[in-house]
């Protein structure tokens, strides 16, 4: 298994270079000349920064661990640590960065197509999700049926489609309420 590697004297020189162009493991040793691992893995998670990052230390601390892992970091190990084990946990962690970046472009897909449908479109959709019948919709929007129907077909066209399950399921996706 070959994976390209990239070392860093500090936390502000990863910083300075990291792009999210690519699935990415960043080992992140807690002791750091300017930056500590788990303050690097905050600013990394401020900036909105998708990476699977393995925190490294040399003693063993709980609430260290405990602190690691609420904030996202996807694992932690000890030092000294098992080249086979540590390898797995890279592959491990890439996989998930990769399927992490996965779902993240699927969300931007649906959010993208919301972004297309018109307000009234939206009205529909708020309602569609909610199981309401078309002509309780035209009567809450004071348009016709066949409105109705028309920005019915109109947004399952923009989000991609073709029942209102899937559609429900895209919701989620996009995190409507």
């Amino acid at each position: 298994m070959h994976i390209p590697v990239r070392a860093f004297e500090n936390g502000q020189q990863f910083l300075d270079f990291y792009t999210e162009k690519q699935p990415a493991c960043a080992i992140i040793d807690v002791r750091m000349p300017d930056i500590n691992g788990l303050d690097l893995h905050q600013r990394l998670v401020e900036q909105g920064v998708i990476l699977a990052v393995i925190i490294m230390i040399g003693h063993a601390d709980v609430s260290m661990a405990v602190r690691a892992m609420k904030a996202g970091v996807y694992d932690f190990i000890e030092k000294p640590y098992n080249n086979t084990l540590m390898l797995q946990r890279i592959q491990n962690a890439l996989n998930y960065d990769n399927d992490k970046r996965e779902k993240q472009k699927r969300i931007d897909a649906v959010r993208q197509n919301l972004d297309k449908l018109t307000p009234r479109e939206r009205e529909v959709l708020e309602r569609v999700l909610e199981s309401t019948p078309n002509k309780i919709i035209a009567s809450e929007l004071n348009i016709s049926i066949k409105t109705v129907e028309l920005h019915r077909a109109n947004m399952m066209t923009k989000m991609q489609t073709r029942s209102v399950t899937e559609l429900a399921r895209l919701a989620l996706i996009a995190g409507l309420e």
